[in-house]
């Protein structure tokens, strides 16, 4: 048996386990882990300027391939409470990460050391483990156990905690008889699925609602297959766009309160049965439960078990990763090819809803409004395009005019939304994506809550894009603050000494952003754009390093949003002609 310390012993499992890309920042406590990594040599790590971003940027890496693992490392005390949003989020939205902490020795753990905090019992609310390792000997077993939860079950972050005295120690570890423990997750039955399916064909207007779920399962094309074989229409969540390509005859639109469109709320009113696949019934997609819910028949089926019945009971509900259930529906439903209801009809005034119920995006105005900015992200970036995104109402505009057409190619930050998520995010997409052009999308506050992470793109060679739409409000928090009757304490502009050629909208993003080490363009009129992003693309291959697109907004535009799917309030006219929607996914005559 080979002797070894704890942390070196850790290292390689994280090797065994595939996990070798890290995020973080080194610290007393955590040094010899970040020794043990030196040793190894196998693992790549990123620094960071922040903790919390290293926890996002390590969620951006899980969520941008199938089978990442995203590893954030950081030091005692703060360092592990930094990182309890990123915790927050990855668990939110079932994201596996793994969060290492350094920690005072065993025996200082109750004497207030120095930075000495009970960080496990701080992060177990949003992790699946969380745990101060107090004895050498189990490091392996921790770090075992670590792997098998977030991947068993619905997926999700742990947290492993390790005391510096502990990390030191050595023990016995053979890693060549070393083997990951088996993952678990639920399946359908096929007497499950054949009930669904009965349930499915008694309807006459039937929609699948394709969850975050599908994506985490790497189930995409199960999806699309399942959908053609019926001939029933699907309707993504935020979670789940791109599990079906927005061009897709069968694709229907988002639904929901926000990130929606006008066809696919429209569409889901019309329905009268939901086969919803990894979702959860978010209420951001739902809105009022009693509208979403009246006269229709609902098919729930999720990873979790508490899943089914949380929100509200469906009619009938299967436990289930997505895979394994749609593998099994695929089976079926060619089984009964034949005796399938056709649901032509249907699906054909789906298609004129999609072809007719177009918002408007082409606007000339100056200042620019922000619907001609995602018209003209439409046009520069193609298919391939990795979004990032995570929320206000540049991300809300952009689930609703920007189209999506793989799997991961929207990354968001859905049930937990922290403002600076998109930054490091894009960071940890990039690292995993370095072939796949990515482009973010912030608001100016967003944007400008972890902007240190820019120097990490410069420092490390992380190329992408970041539109930044730059109205200098928070905008989201200033439209529902119209329901009080005030603009109080939400404007961010300011006359900036240093930078007159601003206009009065306070921060010079282009400024930091050089000062940072990266590139920056700032747009003030529609007919900039192309030019704008064409020559960020260049300046992104040529210098390898982030490159800022700043979109000066007009300071106060209102986006669709609403109560209920049938009381959302549209702030513009609908678009009548092409030109008025050049970019819509399905084109007005």
């Amino acid at each position: 048996m080979t002797r070894m310390r704890a942390v070196d012993a850790a290292v390689k499992i994280l090797e065994l386990e595939g996990a070798t890309q890290a995020f973080g920042l080194p610290g007393a406590a955590i040094n010899p882990f970040y020794d043990a990594m030196r040793r190894h040599g196998g693992i790549r790590h990123t620094l960071a300027r922040h903790v919390e971003g290293a926890s996002h940027m390590a969620e951006g890496y899980t969520r941008a391939a199938a089978g990442n693992i995203g590893v954030c490392i950081g030091t005692s005390g703060p360092a592990g409470t930094d990182m309890v949003t990123g915790l927050y989020s990855a668990s939110a939205d079932s994201i596996p990460i793994l969060c290492i902490t350094g920690q005072a020795p065993v025996a200082k753990l109750h004497k207030e050391d120095f930075q000495a905090v009970d960080i496990a019992s701080i992060a177990k609310p949003v992790t699946k483990m969380a745990v101060t390792v107090l004895e050498a000997a189990q490091v392996p077993g921790v770090f075992q156990q670590a792997f098998h939860l977030m991947r068993s079950g619905r997926p999700g972050p742990v947290l492993i905690d390790l005391p510096f005295d502990v990390q030191m120690t050595e023990i016995d570890f053979d890693a060549d008889t070393y083997t990951p423990l088996p993952v678990y997750k639920p399946s359908a039955s096929r007497a499950q699925v054949e009930r669904a399916l009965d349930l499915l064909v008694a309807a006459q207007r039937p929609v699948i609602v394709a969850g975050g779920g599908i994506v985490n399962a790497d189930a995409a094309d199960l999806l699309v297959e399942l959908a053609e074989l019926l001939g029933v229409p699907v309707v993504p969540t935020l979670m789940g766009w791109g599990t079906i390509p927005d061009d897709h005859p069968l694709q229907a639109g988002m639904v929901g309160l926000q990130t929606s469109q006008r066809y696919g709320n429209a569409t889901f009113l019309e329905s009268d049965f939901v086969l919803g696949i990894g979702n959860r019934w978010a209420n951001r997609h739902t809105g009022g439960l009693d509208t979403y819910r009246k006269g229709r028949t609902f098919v729930h089926i999720d990873i979790e078990p508490t899943q089914i019945g949380r929100v509200f009971a469906p009619d009938y509900g299967i436990v289930s990763d997505a895979k394994a259930a749609l593998e099994l529906l695929v089976e079926a439903a060619k089984a009964r090819r034949g005796a399938l209801p056709d649901y032509g009809v249907w699906v054909k005034d789906c298609q004129q809803r999609k072809h007719t119920l177009q918002r408007r995006t082409h606007f000339d105005e100056v200042p620019i409004k922000p619907q001609r900015v995602y018209e003209e992200m439409n046009k520069a970036f193609d298919r391939d395009t990795v979004y990032v995104s995570t929320i206000g109402l540049s991300q809300i505009a952009g689930g609703q005019f920007l189209h999506v057409f793989q799997p991961r190619g929207w990354i968001n930050a859905g049930q937990a939304g922290p403002l600076g998520w998109t930054l490091p995010a894009a960071l940890g997409v990039a690292t995993a994506r370095p072939d796949t052009q990515v482009v973010a999308l912030s608001g100016d506050y967003d944007f400008q809550f972890m902007i240190e992470e820019l120097a990490v793109g410069a420092q490390f060679n992380l190329p992408y894009i970041h539109v930044l739409v730059n109205n200098a409000y928070l905008g989201l928090i200033r439209q529902s603050q119209r329901g009080f009757d005030m603009d109080y304490h939400v404007q961010l502009s300011f006359e900036n000494v240093n930078a007159p050629e601003v206009n009065g909208y306070g921060v010079d993003h282009v400024k930091v952003a050089e000062g940072l080490g990266c590139k920056a363009i700032r747009v003030f009129h529609p007919d900039e754009l192309p030019t704008a992003f064409e020559k960020a693309r260049s300046l992104m291959e040529e210098f390898r390093v982030p490159v800022v697109v700043e979109v000066i907004l007009e300071r106060v535009t209102n986006i669709s949003m609403g109560t209920e799917l049938d009381n959302v309030t549209e702030f513009e006219d609908l678009a009548l002609t092409g030109t008025d929607a050049p970019t819509a996914i399905s084109l007005l005559d």
